[in-house]
């Protein structure tokens, strides 16, 4: 059996295809970009019907390779938090909001829910703009009249390729309108969003599996059969991906952005572990949550200084990184793209300080590194904090995985913890097909997962030293 897995970034679409045991197939990937739109006023979407058409030249590459032949089950990664208005004929009435755009804000006069302490519980999310709670009401005020949906990226993705249409368990909890315990659309919360009948997608039943409409099917007929998984939540796939799939290993994963996750068991319907005020939670699949805090930098940090500052890429840069010491960079916020819940900060919130005639572009680029390793410490010490032993720390993700210096900087922020770090940048996909065939001790990764002081340089392969984000 082969396993084809999609991952829908932000900044990139993959589809890749996996032997039984989720391991990638040599040669057998294929990689658009995304183009997310950036304004000053906080805006960052994406065009949904571009996104579509990035997916479909992925299929087409990988069928007219013929790599698909043999797929028998699709699994994704999809990007947490996007929402889309659709019309009646499932339409996009405006572009993609991902989880960067910090525009939405709370109708006038709307207090939030009654008791936040309880609705974070319940929900795992706050009363915040991240989360459709606040979204809908601010997409619904500039979609204008007539029929409306509302759906993530994936779901208005899989919604044109498939023949029916839901939102997996992982997708809905990241909406923050999703009850984590009773696995149901949260009554509050939705309120709260002004959802009215028949504009929230209907959650997938535990084993469902989605089918190729016909006219795909015939596009790419190798996939007439396959099974189609519900989508996992990226940072959920990651952490699974990663090896962390209990509390021993709380995993850091560095794309785009940034995150620490910690996945715990909590069947539907038990009583979930506690959640200190700070930190968020999802759902992994109908028995596991995860538990933690994100930062909406991370790779987006290298790649906006390379671009600003025309520094060179791979080894020349890798060589002036190596002449700084973590904390020696120009002491900087790393909030440029504002802050991820429950922080309220917009885009445009980064700084540096302490800039002089002796500081170089490489200080600068340090110290937003060394900026986001700190903040990520904090955020493991939370996690921690509902535990009874410390953790250890797994860095995924392409960022770390292509830079040993950030690598070294998180160990020195993150001690006296043992830090390891998994070797493969495509965590996410692997994730997912993890999770597809029940297989979350992720034994396909593990022998990837090595300490930070190694010498890898003899053992890692072309594909293990992936470029930066961009």
């Amino acid at each position: 059996m082969r396993i084809l897995a999609l991952d829908l970034g932000t900044s990139s679409v993959r589809g890749l295809v996996l032997d039984a045991a989720a391991r990638p197939l040599p040669g057998a990937l294929a990689r658009r970009p995304a183009q997310v739109t950036i304004g000053g006023d906080g805006r960052a979407s994406l065009d949904g019907p571009a996104y579509l058409d990035a997916l479909v030249d992925c299929l087409d590459e990988l069928s007219a390779a013929e790599h698909l032949d043999g797929v028998e089950l699709v699994v994704a990664s999809a990007q947490w938090h996007s929402v889309v208005p659709l019309d009646g004929a499932g339409d996009p009435l405006g572009p993609v909001l991902t989880w960067l755009d910090t525009r939405p804000i709370a109708p006038p006069g709307v207090t939030g829910p009654v008791d936040a302490d309880d609705y974070h519980r319940r929900t795992g999310t706050w009363w915040h703009r991240f989360y459709w709670s606040v979204r809908l009401p601010w997409l619904r005020e500039r979609a204008g009249g007539g029929r409306i949906r509302f759906v993530g990226l994936v779901e208005y993705v899989f919604g044109t390729l498939l023949d029916e249409a839901v939102m997996s368990i992982s997708q809905a909890s990241g909406t923050g309108l999703l009850d984590l315990r009773l696995l149901d659309w949260d009554r509050e919360a939705c309120e709260l969003a002004g959802v009215r009948p028949g504009e929230l997608p209907t959650l997938a039943p535990r084993d469902w599996h989605g089918r190729l409409r016909a006219e795909y099917a015939r596009r790419w007929p190798a996939l007439r059969s396959a099974r189609w998984a519900p989508p996992s939540g990226d940072g959920a796939a990651s952490n699974v991906g990663s090896g962390c799939y209990d509390s021993r290993r709380a995993a850091v994963t560095v794309g785009t952005s940034a995150a620490v996750r910690l996945v715990q068991r909590a069947p539907a319907g038990a009583e979930l572990p506690p959640l200190p005020e700070q930190l968020w939670r999802y759902r992994v699949d109908h028995e596991h949550v995860v538990t933690g805090t994100a930062f909406s930098g991370g790779g987006n940090l290298y790649a906006w200084v390379r671009r600003e500052m025309k520094l060179p890429d791979g080894p020349e840069l890798d060589r002036a990184l190596a002449r700084v010491a973590p904390g020696d960079g120009v002491p900087a916020d790393p909030r440029l793209g504002g802050d991820r819940p429950p922080g309220l900060a917009r885009a445009g919130s980064g700084a540096l300080a302490g800039l002089g005639f002796s500081s170089t572009a490489v200080d600068i680029l340090a110290g937003l590194m060394d900026a986001l390793c700190r903040e990520v410490a904090f955020g493991v010490a939370a996690i921690e904090s509902t535990l009874d032993k410390s953790v250890q720390v797994v860095l995924g993700g392409g960022a770390v995985a292509a830079s040993e210096w950030w690598r070294r900087c998180f160990a020195v922020a993150l001690a006296p913890r043992e830090v390891r770090h998994v070797r493969n940048p495509e965590i996410g996909a692997v994730g997912a097909a993890l999770l597809a065939i029940g297989r979350l001790d992720g034994a396909s990764g593990l022998e990837r997962i090595v300490r930070t002081d190694e010498d890898e340089s003899a053992t890692a392969t072309r594909s293990d030293r992936p470029q930066y984000p961009s």
